[in-house]
């Protein structure tokens, strides 16, 4: 085990089929929910999908995973948002390189054989595919807006320069090369959020953690140092470091987990989406 991921080798244990069982359930009542394929530029990529049962011209949210894929507590949190008014889509943005369950035991692997080949051009373009399906299949394009976690958390950053929504929420994604180790080349990775920091085109909410063993706080200072040569009229971004949380704090299944930032958290990313027309 590299030193780059021992603070990863924690969450992974904690994600191993055995920890499954702690997740909290948001059941479906009064929700339509289904798996629906799409083609992107020739290959199938899986969307879960959750509404309120008949709902049409729905706010749009995507919701981009963690590190382990599209698996039952992303699937909560979906159904979490569903529950919320949102028609929310969860894109399976690793399935063309692989499935992130079958390295659940192995950090190191599942960076190095799966994560480091999953290009951010292909995401942008999947991410894209998804605000498209929503919005013609009862989503209204005036009110769309982008959830990411962890790995998915830096996917939400690049989205919003990449894209103008209405909002976008990060949970505790990378911000620059401190976690260099993750992203070792520049090829599949051109830029990291801070790097983009001029380019926004969407609000950002940042979700991020004291404690963390991944992302350091001086990211989040380096990043708002980034963002304060931007001219008055660009896009807010708004940034909550919760005291003696750590990475993954919203995650219900395991032990980092925060009772105290979680709920915090996730009640100041519907309050944001809301702000901004979402």
């Amino acid at each position: 085990m590299s030193t780059r991921n021992l603070a990863l080798e924690r969450v992974v244990r904690a994600a191993s089929p055995a920890a499954e069982k702690t997740v909290v359930h948001t059941g479906g009542e009064g929700l339509d929910m289904a798996r629906v394929p799409i083609t992107v530029a020739g290959d199938e990529v899986i969307l879960y999908t959750a509404r309120p049962a008949g709902g049409t011209n729905l706010p749009v949210v995507i919701v981009l995973t963690e590190a382990f894929g599209m698996h039952p507590y992303i699937e909560d949190v979906t159904r979490r948002f569903a529950h919320e008014g949102y028609l929310a889509v969860t894109p399976d943005l690793m399935a063309r390189q692989g499935d992130a369950a079958a390295f659940v035991d192995d950090v190191d692997r599942l960076v190095s054989e799966l994560l480091q080949h999953i290009p951010d051009e292909q995401v942008m373009a999947d991410i894209d595919a998804a605000v498209k399906w929503a919005v013609a299949n009862g989503g209204d394009s005036t009110r769309v807006g982008v959830n990411g976690f962890s790995w998915g958390g830096r996917w939400a950053w690049l989205h919003a320069a990449h894209a103008r929504l209405n909002a976008a929420v990060s949970w505790y994604g990378v911000l620059d090369d401190a976690s260099s180790g993750l992203y070792p080349g520049r090829e599949l990775f051109p830029r990291h959020p801070i790097d983009l920091a001029a380019e926004l085109k969407t609000p950002v909410l940042g979700r991020y953690a004291e404690k963390d063993a991944v992302i350091p706080v001086a990211g989040v200072t380096g990043m708002r140092s980034a963002l304060e040569a931007r001219p008055a009229d660009a896009p807010e971004v708004e940034f909550t470091v919760y005291p003696g949380a750590v990475h993954g704090f919203h995650a219900d299944y395991r032990d980092d987990y925060s009772p105290v930032a979680a709920p915090d958290g996730w009640q100041r990313a519907l309050g944001r989406l809301r702000r901004h027309g979402v």
